[in-house]
This record gives C-alpha cells, sequence and structure tokens, in this order.
C-alpha cells in the first residue's frame, strides 16, 4: 500500500484535497467519474463505484509452459478474485485439456463458460460478492462434514456401509465452498466496501480463513476414516467399543463452530472441556488394550483417525479471543 500526503485546500466554503494522479491514471478515472467515501472516527477511505469498478480480467495464454497446468492456473485465478478468465491460444485446445478445463469449474462455485470456440475459452464468475456471507459459506461446510461424521459414527454399529461410499463427493462439495470462501476473503481483504458490507475486520477475515481450513482438513480426513472403516476386519464389539468412545466428537463440533460464529468465549472453553474429557476417554481405552497380546493395526488408526477428527475442530476455538481480567 503507497501512502501519500496532501494538504487541505479551501475554495469558497468548501475543504476539498487532491487525489494522487498514479492512484487516478492506474484506475483510469476521470472527471465526473463517481467514487464513494467512507468515513471513520480518524480516517476516510476512497473506493471506486461499485457500478463502475470494472470486472477484474486475466489471460491465460495457451499453449502453457511444461511446468504449467492449466486446472492449477485456473484454480488459481478463480482464487485471486478474477472475474473473467480468458484461455487465449494460439493453437486448438484438444480435447484432453478441455476436459480438465470443465473438471476445474467444476470445482469452482459460481464460474460458467460464456463464450468459446476451438482455440479460446471464455469463463466469467457470475456472482455478486456483496450477496455472499462468509458466515453462511463456513456454516454449509460445517454442516457437510457433520452429516459426513455421523454417517462413519453409524457405521460402526451398522452392517450396511454404503453411505460411506458418498464421502468423497461430499467432500468435494466442503472442498468447492472452501474455494469459494477463500476467493471472497481474498477480495475482502483488497475491497473496503466488502469488508464493510460484511462487517469483518483484517483480523476476522484471517480468523475464517483458518477455520475453513481446519474444516476443508477435518473432510478430507474423515473420507480416509470412512476408507478405513468400510475394509476393517475387526469385530463388532470392538467397533462398539470404539463408537462409544468417539460419540462424543459431534458435541465438540457443534460448540466450536458455535462459540466461533457467535465469537462466544465461554461455549468456546466448553467445547475445549469436552475436548480434553475426550482425550482422558482414548487415554483410558488404549489402556484396556495393554492386555490383549494382539491388537488389531486398523482398531489403532480408526480410533487415530478420529483423534485427529477432533483435532481439528476444537483447535477452531483456538481463534476466538480468551477474556482478560482488568
Amino acid at each position: 500500500m503507497t501512502k501519500f500526503i496532501r494538504r487541505l485546500q479551501k475554495i469558497g466554503s468548501t475543504i476539498l484535497v487532491s487525489l494522487p494522479k498514479e492512484w487516478v491514471d492506474d484506475n483510469k478515472l476521470s472527471k465526473g467519474t463517481e467514487v464513494e467515501l467512507e468515513t471513520g472516527q480518524n480516517s476516510i477511505s476512497i473506493t471506486i463505484n461499485k457500478d463502475s469498478k470494472p470486472s477484474k480480467e486475466v489471460i491465460i495464454s495457451y499453449p502453457l509452459p511444461k511446468e504449467e497446468n492449466i486446472s492449477a492456473d485456473l484454480t488459481g485465478a478463480y482464487l485471486l478474485g478474477y472475474d473473467i478468465i480468458r484461455i487465449k491460444g494460439k493453437t486448438t485446445i484438444p480435447v484432453n485439456d478441455r476436459e480438465k478445463i470443465l473438471e476445474s469449474i467444476r470445482r469452482l462455485v459460481g464460474v460458467e463458460i460464456v463464450e468459446e470456440d476451438s482455440s479460446n475459452i471464455n469463463i466469467q464468475f457470475l456472482l455478486d460478492a456483496t450477496s455472499l456471507s462468509p458466515e453462511k459459506i463456513l456454516r454449509r461446510m460445517s454442516t457437510i462434514a457433520l452429516g459426513m461424521f455421523n454417517d462413519t459414527l453409524n457405521s460402526l454399529l451398522s452392517d450396511d456401509k454404503t453411505n460411506l461410499q458418498t464421502l468423497p463427493n461430499r467432500d468435494d462439495e466442503i472442498n468447492r465452498q472452501y474455494f469459494l470462501l477463500v476467493r471472497l476473503i481474498r477480495s475482502t481483504m483488497m475491497d473496503k466496501r466488502l469488508a464493510s458490507a460484511f462487517n469483518m475486520e483484517n483480523i476476522d477475515i484471517l480468523d475464517f480463513r483458518i477455520a475453513a481450513n481446519l474444516l476443508e482438513t477435518a473432510g478430507d480426513t474423515i473420507v480416509e476414516l470412512g476408507n478405513l472403516i468400510s475394509k476393517t476386519s475387526i469385530s463388532k464389539n470392538d467397533l462398539k467399543k470404539i463408537y462409544d468412545v468417539v460419540k462424543e466428537i459431534e458435541t465438540i463440533h457443534k460448540k466450536s463452530i458455535g462459540a466461533f460464529i457467535a465469537n462466544n468465549r465461554l461455549q468456546a472453553i466448553d467445547a475445549i472441556k469436552l475436548h480434553k474429557q475426550f482425550q482422558q476417554e482414548i487415554t483410558d481405552f488404549r489402556s484396556t488394550l495393554e492386555h490383549k497380546k494382539q491388537i488389531p493395526i486398523d482398531l489403532l488408526d480408526i480410533v487415530y483417525t478420529y483423534e485427529r477428527i477432533a483435532r481439528s475442530w476444537a483447535d477452531i476455538t483456538d481463534l476466538i479471543q480468551p477474556i482478560y481480567r482488568k
């Protein structure tokens, strides 16, 4: 961020201040252009009016250098907040790369191909950022993850494990929401209008990014857990014992997410206490296994994976500001 010093000028009864020429030129402003002013107690910010603000556009030249990947380039442009992504080819874009482009677009919320020919593909982000909500996106990620988790719990008690087959697809939706949230967060950091609309400071923006990352990681871990459970050969009795130990993780999740959304430290403390109790129960459970001559390795793997999920969700409580006594 570049800083400029200006002196206030008075013309008649009006106080004026000149804008830096570099900023005016870079944003292609001219006489009559509308700008938006936002005042604080000791500050004022000037933003290009929403209606006149140009869409961010990037061109990806095709074919790509050998070390580049079309899917990674598309995802990167999306996360950086570009509204229009133009793939301009010097040659025909082959079918296999078109399939990669389509697959990438399916992973990104709000983008569509609006124009294409044999050597060019134009992609546009069609959602209005101000109509989105970081909180709602995070809640959706949380809801999907919790549903996936509960299916792993139910599978510990049931012979029917078909629901576990749907976990990867549901995790894909968590990833789509995660990418959307990262895009929105980055845009918010660069656009004070969005930050004001969402009533978010920079620290709030950072916290949402970290919380979303923890949920995304938990989703990946739940898919891994589902694979372990679907392939295990341990007894029903042992699976029931695991269930009795790990079932309270659901409550840890609900209290952690609820505390983060509400910024409620007391609720966060409840989640922290529950997690400590869970850790003690896991320790006690492992102690009961010590007398066994042979412990199935997949039993230990399943318990450990549940621990990782609980840790991901409990870590969200670390983002809530502690209460300090004055």
